[in-house]
């Protein structure tokens, strides 16, 4: 079995689609990944995938072949990113990663506590989905984020920092937008922007909140990230639910409003591999009860 094989195996469990996992991931041609599944298959002994009309699933088999599938490419991301670092001994330097929107609120605290406690050290940023910079984490290319609490984020260790209440993310020249609050019902009477599968965190989320409610939320379109949800909120007219944090990166064409009632939030946490022996971590951790210090009252929409 090679690593190929497992690489191709996870693209094509994520995509559903031999076709969208062949033109979009892999950049092969249908026919040869079909062959390597097959291939696969036989050395594992067992049917991973179902075949039907609309793409194809999971077996129960392939169920748990996947999590330990992705766990193995896991290692070998960090064992060559491990191997990059030790070629490089004396090159000081931290990596901080936010999900986007994130920055405008955390950076400037955490940025003094790092100079304070390492003056000399490279510190460098990332903005990443947060399920992007779990794997960040888990692969060493990152020392800390500002992230969700993912599932898929094996050795991540968390502090959680704050709760974030959802808003609606409107058009300015919409008929609500000179609402105090939107009634969670107006979501279903409008064109909804959801979430996509990338942020299974924020979904799961909006999915537990309408339920509550009793409404039904059914996306008109999909956006991958933020920026992405805003600018459908601009083109289309629609309306999306975002974290508090969505206020940082809003442009003038739209606004962020509070939900009526008891809204939804999300955490946000503190994360960072438990293997990472960084001595700056270790003092940044030490001191990350001072990056809440007043935060409540900062992120709250004015």
């Amino acid at each position: 079995m090679e690593l190929r094989h497992l690489r191709y195996f996870v693209a094509v469990a994520e995509e559903g689609s031999l076709s969208n996992a062949a033109d979009k991931r892999l950049h092969t041609a249908q026919p040869s990944l079909s062959r390597q599944i097959r291939d696969l298959e036989l050395e594992v002994g067992a049917k991973l995938f179902e075949r039907q009309a609309r793409g194809i699933t999971l077996t129960p088999a392939g169920k748990v072949f996947l999590n330990h599938a992705r766990l193995a490419l896991l290692q070998v991301e960090t064992a060559a990113e491990a191997a990059r670092r030790a070629a490089q001994p004396d090159k000081p330097g931290f990596v901080v990663g936010f999900i986007a929107g994130q920055e405008v609120t955390w950076l400037p605290k955490t940025l003094r506590i790092l100079r304070e406690e390492a003056p000399g050290t490279e510190i460098s940023f990332l903005s990443l989905t947060s399920p992007e910079l779990a794997h960040s984490l888990m692969r060493g290319r990152a020392d800390v984020g500002f992230l969700r609490r993912e599932a898929q984020s094996t050795g991540l260790v968390y502090k959680p920092l704050i709760d974030e209440p959802l808003v609606v993310v409107l058009p300015i020249s919409h008929r609500l937008s000179n609402a105090k609050s939107i009634d969670p019902r107006e979501l279903t009477r409008e064109i909804y922007i959801g979430p996509a599968k990338v942020a299974p965190t924020l979904r799961c989320v909006i999915d537990d909140y309408a339920k509550k409610e009793g409404i039904s939320l059914q996306p008109a379109y999909e956006s991958e990230n933020l920026n992405a949800a805003i600018s459908l909120v601009t083109s289309t007219g629609g309306m999306t639910l975002a974290p508090i944090c969505a206020k940082n990166m809003l442009t003038p064409s739209v606004i962020a409003r509070p939900l009526r009632g008891d809204a939804p939030t999300i955490p946000l946490m503190l994360g960072y591999n438990k293997s990472n022996t960084s001595a700056l971590l270790k003092r940044f951790m030490l001191r990350s009860d001072e990056l809440q210090a007043g935060m409540q009252k900062q992120i709250s929409l004015k």
